[in-house]
């Protein structure tokens, strides 16, 4: 490991629509990591506003959206950067987004380059039996692929069904990305299959990997939380339980390695 690091996974239980309560909660869990020493925080898919397809053509963000502004606070005030996700206009088409939001209150985006659609079992993980739709009748393919630097450190991005393709983690470390942070919306169903690809990356790619999942449903469907980091090894070093929100935390120097677990509920 050549450079100390901090990162922090928040697990989030999304208000359907209500992004300012979502927002509210981003900012308790942001600073919570804060104070926990992390540089870097990243919460789930769509987390601004749930996983509500049906509403996000209506609660699109912009580029510059002015409602990022108590997130460009806090990451100011705590000199820490947070990846916070929504749905994102770019020109003409809606994306999947997650916001890159930095310390000098700069900001970035990336969008999901991977659409995906639960698979007709879904249902049997839903809260309520609905199914959402698939993300390609409501959203584009997006493009946007920035890498951030933190420290001496190189982190990519990936938004759920990214991870899914070797080929995007293949593209993170060819760009020397060392940390490979994923945003995603897991179901129960399919936790262990999603924490098999990240463990997988960490191992091959020598990456330190990361799941943020939401601690509660979303779109009608239950999520698995457990919400975890894995070292460069594939070692589990950290996971939240399997609801409710919080924040969890790895800190390595050249000599030291602390994990931080802690659920605040919601």
């Amino acid at each position: 490991m050549p450079h100390s690091r901090s990162i922090a996974v928040a697990q989030t239980c999304p208000v359907a629509g209500d992004v300012q309560a979502n927002l509210d909660e981003h900012v308790r869990l942001a600073r919570l990591a804060a104070t926990e020493g992390a540089e870097v925080v990243v919460f789930p898919e769509l987390s601004l506003t749930g996983y509500e397809l049906t509403l996000a053509a209506d609660l699109a963000f912009s580029e510059g959206d002015p409602r990022l502004a108590p997130l460009l606070d806090v990451a100011a005030v705590q000199g820490i950067t947070l990846i916070a996700g929504a749905p994102v206009r770019v020109g003409s088409s809606l994306h999947i987004g997650a916001f890159i939001l930095f310390p000098d209150r700069t900001s970035g985006l990336y969008t999901k380059h991977h659409l995906g659609a639960f698979p007709p079992s879904a249902g049997c993980d839903s809260c309520d039996g609905t199914v959402p739709p698939a993300e390609a009748t409501v959203f584009q393919p997006g493009e946007h692929d920035p890498l951030i630097r933190f420290g001496g450190n190189m982190a990519a991005v990936a938004i759920c069904a990214d991870i899914g393709r070797p080929a995007h983690a293949q593209r993170a470390a060819d760009r020397n990305a060392d940390t490979y942070l994923a945003s995603m919306f897991v179901i129960p169903s399919d936790l262990e299959g999603e924490v098999s690809k990240l463990r997988r990356y960490a191992v091959h790619y020598g990456m330190m990997t990361a799941l943020a999942n939401f601690g509660g449903p979303s779109g009608g469907l239950r999520s698995a939380g457990r919400s975890a980091i894995w070292s460069a090894t594939g070692e589990l070093l950290v996971q939240l339980e399997a609801s409710d929100s919080g924040v969890a935390v790895v800190t390595e120097t050249l000599h030291h390695r602390r994990t931080r677990a802690v659920m605040v509920g919601h």
